[in-house]
């Protein structure tokens, strides 16, 4: 398998987390449960192979993709290919900074994933033949990184409200166990109404939802580190009010209780072998 990662250069770096080139992986299964993770993305398949979304129970196909698609901030685990026979470049934004490369606020993208021709047209479908005949993964990058600042324009340039709900992302992730969001809200300055509607559209979905998500973030992240399982105390130290609530929310984001997923889960954090 090929791997390779990059962080873009300044000011991308300050919207985009990294880039991701994938080819030659090949799993023995064939889908995986993406789960909700607070991110956008926008992913490229350098290959003709169609790829699906599929119901998360029946498996049953549900959408088709080729060539370029982009997805939104999700409330609910999607299943997706496993990446097999693929050849990817992916953008993976960081948390709440898509919405400059976008002509539309990022709640009309939520729980959505669309086919990039609708959102950039012709500028894709040139973007990507020329990836093709582009020879280093190195240019690669390079191409990636001229058509995000191109599609972008002055947006990357920061703004009062902008900064205002970065700050916030930022505090929801990195503290969804004790953060409390009407304190938050006060300290921005804005009113509650405000707030959650410059949230929403340059996010995606509301600070509670966020709030939640990132909860649930926590959570996989304490399971993953620790050897001795006690549900009751990952429930209290990523946030949740009681068991009952953290076990209801883990349902809702991935789709099994907590014990089904310690039986399923693999090494790739927020990927669930199904099939």
């Amino acid at each position: 398998m090929k791997l390779e990662v990059h962080t873009p250069d300044f000011p991308l770096n300050q919207f985009v987390d990294h880039f991701i080139y994938y080819e030659g992986f090949n799993p023995v299964h064939s889908m995986d449960r993406f789960l909700p993770d607070g991110n956008a993305e926008f992913i490229i398949e350098l290959t003709d192979n169609t790829k699906h979304i599929y119901d998360n129970e029946t498996l049953i196909e549900l959408q088709t993709f080729r060539h370029a698609w982009v997805s939104g901030v999700r409330t609910q685990p999607i299943t997706i290919p496993s990446g097999r026979d693929s050849r990817m470049l992916i953008v993976a934004f960081k948390r709440g900074r898509a919405r400059p490369f976008y002509d539309f606020p990022m709640n009309e993208l939520a729980d959505l994933v669309v086919d990039a021709d609708l959102v950039f047209g012709k500028r894709i479908r040139d973007l990507r033949e020329q990836l093709l005949n582009t020879p280093s993964i190195h240019q690669m990058f390079s191409l990636i990184e001229k058509f995000l600042l191109q599609q972008s324009g002055d947006s990357l340039h920061a703004n009062t409200p902008s900064k205002c709900i970065e700050y916030a992302v930022s505090n929801i992730a990195n503290q969804p166990n004790i953060l409390d969001l009407q304190k938050l809200t006060s300290q921005i300055g804005y009113s509650q109404k405000h707030f959650i509607d410059l949230f929403k559209k340059q996010v995606g979905v509301v600070p509670k939802q966020y709030l939640k998500i990132m909860r649930f973030q926590k959570a996989i992240q304490e399971i993953e580190n620790n050897k001795s399982i006690q549900w009751s105390t990952i429930a209290a130290e990523s946030g949740f009010y009681d068991q009952a609530h953290f076990i209801g929310d883990f349902k809702v984001f991935s789709g099994f209780t907590p014990g089904e997923y310690m039986k399923r889960k693999a090494a790739s954090l927020n990927y669930i072998p199904v099939d």
